[in-house]
């Protein structure tokens, strides 16, 4: 490879007007997380003037937008391979040694072409640098980085020491020089607090806390589907009430907690329901949740197949789907019994479409969330009988309801709005402007 040579073709103006963004991350498409704040994100930049493009293994973007890039799946067989040789273990082969830099290399180009094609002069890696599901790509984006000097927000939903999973490694040396690294053209990003004392600690880099956000200045419009249309498609009774579990069926989201809700509620109609599937955590903890609604004699209904944007099958037909929002619509209580979150979006979710939350005191929500004086029924890891009571007088007393879920909009309105977003991320943008223009 002619480096300079690369390097020359796409070395970025030196200007302070940033214009083209491209977010990077491994998956862009679906529910999850990390590509519902890549899209709050794209939306806010571009209302702002801004271009936005998008590199990843998988992606629901326009396509003129994207650049799509099997290997920077994380559930690319190789990426796989990698992990099983380097997780659980304190040593690695050669052979993972030597695929990691091949995929680095081969990853590098195509971040290099991603540049040149949509002419690129911000860049946004979206937990790439953070989670090291893929250490290629960390490694690429760093080694991209620090040759270019791009102006870079490095957004981390989520740190390596935050996860189980990989506290035993043979990466180490990769993780302290990519996840995150430490460069003069990056500002840094993270989702709560915590995680910014922790950067802060053990990496020595300053960041912003850019809290997840939903649009609180537009309150939801009506619901193209009638709250009984859903209830009667997935097996429901009118008067069924609807208890709605909107995550993952992953075990920090602690889905046994929402079991004993209904079942302790001692009526006969409440059904829980999960709004997304297991993905790529696999099914024995579908299989435990189902066993113990099973035991706890609860009526337990997936829709995961349900939910989702409107599809056209080969015919160029519609497959009706259910969006989240009209779920959330449907719902009667909402259940968000995690034990750890990266902040929450379901919870916000819920206070958007003022529904009243049973939440549990995970640490985020503690630190970042609980102070600012949302009104919610809150556990500590565990159902009581107390809980059970809290629950009945808001199903029960629809003005207490109300007054609730209002208190709860306007607080979100406050501290967890786009124009929190819009202020916090445009700062950003603006100091890496005045740096990149004295570069």
């Amino acid at each position: 490879m002619d480096t300079p040579r690369v390097k020359e073709v796409i070395a970025l103006e030196r200007t302070n007007h940033l214009k083209n963004v491209g977010f990077v991350s491994t998956r862009i498409a679906g529910t999850d997380g990390v590509s519902l704040e890549i899209e709050k994100w794209a939306h806010v930049l571009e209302r702002n003037g801004f271009h936005c493009f998008y590199f990843s293994g998988e992606n629901d973007r326009p396509e003129e937008t994207c650049m799509l890039v099997e290997e920077a799946h994380f559930l690319h067989p190789d990426i796989q391979a990698i992990n099983e040789d380097c997780y659980g273990k304190r040593t690695r082969s050669p052979k993972a040694s030597e695929r990691i830099h091949e995929l680095r290399e081969f990853l590098k180009q195509r971040l290099y072409e991603f540049l040149r094609r949509f002419e690129i002069d911000l860049l946004i890696p979206e937990n790439a640098l953070a989670i090291p599901l893929h250490i290629p790509l960390g490694v690429a984006l760093t080694e991209l980085i620090a040759e270019t000097g791009i102006p870079t927000i490095a957004h981390h939903h989520d740190f390596s020491w935050e996860r189980e999973r990989f506290l035993v490694n043979a990466v180490q040396d990769y993780l302290c020089w990519a996840f995150p690294p430490n460069l003069p053209s990056v500002e840094h990003a993270v989702i709560n607090s915590l995680a910014g004392h922790q950067l802060s600690y053990r990496k020595g880099i300053s960041n912003t806390i850019v809290p997840n956000v939903y649009d609180f200045a537009n309150p939801p419009p009506p619901s193209k589907v009638c709250p009984e249309e859903i209830k009667a498609s997935i097996g429901l009774k009118e008067d069924d009430l609807f208890i709605l579990q909107p995550t993952r069926v992953v075990p920090r989201k602690w889905i046994e907690r929402s079991l004993e809700i209904v079942h302790l509620m001692g009526l006969e109609n409440p059904v829980l329901v999960i709004s997304h599937s297991a993905e790529d955590e696999g099914d024995i903890y579908n299989e435990r949740v189902r066993e113990y609604a099973a035991d706890l004699g609860v009526r337990l209904v997936s829709i995961e197949h349900m939910v989702g944007p409107p599809e056209e099958d080969h015919n160029g037909t519609n497959d009706k789907k259910y969006s989240i929002e009209d779920i959330y619509r449907c719902a009667d209580l909402v259940c968000y019994p995690s034990g750890y979150e990266g902040f929450g979006n379901a919870f916000l979710e819920t206070v958007y479409y003022r529904k009243p939350i049973v939440v549990n005191r995970y640490s985020i929500y503690i630190a970042d969330i609980e102070p600012k004086g949302f009104e919610t029924i809150d556990i500590e890891g565990f159902v009581t009988r107390r809980t059970i009571e809290k629950i009945h007088r808001v199903l029960g007393e629809p003005g207490h309801r109300e007054r609730m879920v209002e208190k709860n909009y306007e607080l979100g309105r406050r501290y967890f709005s786009y124009e929190v977003l819009e202020r916090l991320l445009l700062h950003l943008v603006d100091r890496l402007q005045t740096r990149h223009g004295s570069l």
